[in-house]
């Protein structure tokens, strides 16, 4: 069963590289819903995976399942 959830994001590197991030958001539409325990962490490996980053790169805003 498909899951989406709507996610605010940041892309780009810490310290002083974090004034080059680009902001993004929008809603992602997953196979299955993210795992109870490693929400976060799951979605920011599969927002990096897409935008060609490591996961360190992804800065989590906000996010929230859409019903």
């Amino acid at each position: 069963m498909a899951a989406k959830y709507y996610t605010h994001f940041l892309t780009g590197g810490a310290g002083a590289e974090q004034a080059a991030a680009h902001e993004w958001s929008g809603v992602v539409e997953l196979r299955e819903p993210l795992r109870d325990r490693r929400e976060l962490g799951e979605l920011r490996s599969l927002l990096a995976v897409n935008f060609d980053l490591d996961s360190e790169d992804i800065r989590i805003l906000h996010w929230a399942r859409l019903h």
